[in-house]
């Protein structure tokens, strides 16, 4: 199977100061042709660093690809390093000069006598046009491997992959497919989805599955490769089955699908209605509700009812409620959700009430102690968790795990 490595070149992504989105792109790019990206490498802009990443990047795969470096200014070294690594000298190319200097007139302006720089590269390479700027890229082949060095400005960036490489690759990668399906789950946590599965998570098996968990949602990427894309496809499908089967109720959706997405089909499906009383969460709940297009179908009203006070005005919480048992409690949360939906005559509504810290815990109920009710026709249900984390973590964690429950009141 044809492999891809990539290395990633610049200080300023190092130091956090600039997000590393050309490999994220690079890496989908590939993979939707069937080459995966098994290792990635970030390195300062150095000359030996990049010699000893090159070196590292092509023992790893078949393709390597490079962006950042190609800039006219002293830090920018990364044809040096790659002229080292290929045991060759850096040549002027009369033709990428003149292009430079065109592109420099074509604006009125002179060319700086530093970009003159960009008009080398390794002997024996191929220059790649750029038609957005005016560093050009470089491809190399060495011992049957591709190397490309390409610009590290994003548009600059994906023009030239679109244009020069993809098309390489392509050609390259022929014989040779990679489908993936994912699988979003709620409700569980990796260990317990890794016992479920068993044997369907071994390494090195085909199709492979990765587990990856974000704010409790557990996402399975099932990648399946094969000679050829409906042969993968199929492999993949009949993974994604095995997998419905094992997981059940703990799977809500597939591909980039969220738990509000979801319930808001269901909802709008079965055509009912949904309000919220929320009060740790602050409104994450009913943000995350109606982040989704249409939503106005199905959600008719949202409390922030964050003080006691609030629960009773804007309510009907009973205050001795409150006094006997606490704001933070199963009852005060039951009657959040019972209160809102008899205001709101919609189908269904939940109550949330809980700490989200950093302070306001007791040793009877610690940070994190979340209580939330889901109320409907069928009766209240209401359950307490322990959340973990920082106080966004808790509040986001909170808010997802009520729409499970209510999701979860469409599972057959």
């Amino acid at each position: 199977m044809k492999k891809a490595s990539i290395v990633s070149i610049g200080d300023e992504i190092l130091t956090g100061q600039t997000l590393n989105t050309n490999a994220s792109y690079l890496s989908e790019k590939l993979l939707s042709i069937g080459i995966p990206v098994v290792t990635s490498y970030t390195v300062r802009d150095e000359l030996d660093p990049i010699v000893r990443s090159l070196q590292l990047s092509s023992s790893d795969a078949h393709v390597v690809l490079v962006t950042g470096g190609l800039g006219p200014t002293e830090d920018d070294v990364t044809r040096h390093a790659l002229a080292g690594f290929l045991g060759t000298e850096l040549q002027l190319q009369e033709e990428l000069l003149q292009r430079i200097q065109n592109f420099f007139t074509s604006r009125g302006r002179q060319m700086p006598s530093k970009c003159k720089v960009q008009a080398y590269v390794p002997a024996g390479t191929k220059a790649l046009a750029n038609n957005l700027g005016t560093a050009p890229g470089i491809m190399a082949e060495a011992e049957g491997k591709f190397i490309f060095a390409l610009p590290g400005v994003p548009s600059e960036m994906k023009q030239m992959f679109e244009e020069s490489v993809l098309p390489e690759l392509q050609r390259f990668a022929g014989g040779q497919a990679v489908v993936i399906r994912k699988l979003r789950c709620f409700g569980t946590g990796e260990s317990n989805i890794a016992e479920l599965l068993g044997d369907m998570m071994r390494r090195g098996r085909n199709p492979l599955i990765n587990c990856t968990a974000q704010h409790g949602v557990i996402t399975l990427s099932v990648t399946a490769t094969a000679k050829d894309k409906d042969r993968a496809k199929q492999m993949a499908e009949k993974d994604e089955k095995l997998l419905r089967e094992a997981l059940r109720e703990f799977v809500y959706g597939t591909g980039e699908q969220t738990l509000a997405e979801v319930v808001g089909q269901k909802l709008a499906q079965q055509n009912k209605t949904i309000a919220v009383a929320e009060s740790c969460t602050g409104g994450t709940l009913a943000k995350l509700l109606t982040d989704i297009p249409g939503a106005s179908q199905y959600f008719t009203h949202g409390w922030i009812t964050y003080s006691n006070a609030a629960k009773t005005t804007e309510l009907g919480v009973p205050a001795d409620l409150i006094d006997k048992y606490g704001a933070v409690s199963e009852q005060v949360a039951e009657a959040m959700a019972q209160c809102a939906r008899k205001k709101s005559r919609a189908d269904f509504a939940i109550g949330i009430t809980g700490i989200a810290g950093p302070t306001g815990a007791s040793e009877q109920k610690p940070i994190g102690l979340v209580y939330i009710s889901v109320d409907s026709n069928s009766g209240c249900e209401t359950k307490s968790f322990v959340f973990s984390h920082d106080r966004e973590s808790i509040r986001l964690r909170a808010a997802q795990t009520a729409l499970n429950m209510l999701r979860l009141k469409f599972y057959i």
